[in-house]
């Protein structure tokens, strides 16, 4: 037992080092990773006390039963736990320390989705105008959500934009997504409006960081709590019976591309996207243009 604990730490220490530095994964994807790693190392240990090279696959399918039947993981969980597994057999194949992986064969739990609320276009007109113009605060709450809302954009994108990023001129804004990727996302007139609107405001301010282009009173950039504080304040002014987030303006924004007649991969390029599948998670079928659709085709 000793022995192959001493086995899975040096591996714990090598597979660590190889998603940090090699993969160059965030520092909360390897702190997920390893702690999947532990938990998994535990469990085999426990059951069958072999080192990381001698796990067969169901070694690994009984883990995910326990994870199942024990723990009461979720398959969301499990799926991100046996993500953790297979990365560290990858590492060891390409190590050459094993010749196959027992994860091979191993399909990953499906994950159940249901979708996010969306708001109709009248609604997030009705939440962006409920906020008054009369004060500072209320043009910059304003020109925020009309960007949350237009551009699509995450709450992170939206505190995290800067003056540098706005192109007016040519008609867009560039924003930082995950993992520092950059794209460019056009921006409407109402939208672009409001954003100057503000800037003849936020001229008088003291601002800390001079190039951030939200600020709160103190001249600070803005927090996620202080727009999810926003937002509710805005939703209930409004007088709409939904439970709104940040998110649920950026859902919204991509189904209603979708229902204007954008393609399922332009509405993945406006939401920085990496795979599709993530963006058929965010949108859905308009029920009414899908009955359109069929009844053209129909002979």
């Amino acid at each position: 037992m000793a022995d192959n604990s001493e086995k899975w730490n040096r591996a714990a220490r090598g597979f660590e080092q190889y998603i940090r530095l090699e993969k160059g994964l965030s520092r909360n994807t390897v702190e997920a990773y390893m702690r999947d790693y532990t938990s998994f190392a535990a469990f085999i240990l426990r059951q069958y006390d072999v080192p990381p090279t001698k796990v067969e696959q169901y070694m690994v399918e009984r883990y995910l039963a326990f994870l199942f039947e024990e723990c009461r993981h979720a398959k969301a969980s499990q799926a991100r736990e046996l993500s953790g597994v297979k990365a560290f057999y990858n590492y060891l194949l390409l190590n050459d320390k094993i010749e196959q992986s027992p994860t091979e064969l191993i399909t990953t739990p499906k994950r159940s989705r249901p979708l996010p609320d969306v708001l109709s276009v009248e609604e997030i007109e009705q939440i962006i105008n409920s906020i008054p113009l009369d004060t500072p605060k209320g043009i910059r709450d304003r020109a925020m959500l009309e960007l949350l809302y237009s551009c699509g954009l995450r709450v992170s994108e939206l505190t995290a934009l800067r003056l540098s990023d706005l192109f007016f001129g040519e008609g867009y804004i560039r924003v930082l997504g995950k993992g520092s990727k950059q794209r460019l996302v056009p921006i409407g007139n109402v939208a672009r409006e409001r954003v100057m609107m503000y800037m003849d405001c936020r001229e008088s301010k003291k601002a800390k960081d001079k190039d951030i282009l939200f600020l709160n009173n103190r001249g600070k950039a803005l927090t996620r709590v202080m727009i999810f504080t926003i937002i509710r304040e805005a939703v209930e002014r409004a007088g709409i019976d939904k439970t709104v987030s940040p998110h649920t303006f950026r859902h919204s924004f991509a189904t209603h591309l979708l229902a204007g007649g954008a393609s399922i991969r332009q509405v993945q390029e406006m939401l920085g996207h990496e795979s599709i599948e993530t963006t058929e998670i965010y949108t859905h079928l308009d029920t009414s243009r899908l009955r359109e659709t069929v009844e053209k085709i129909s002979l």
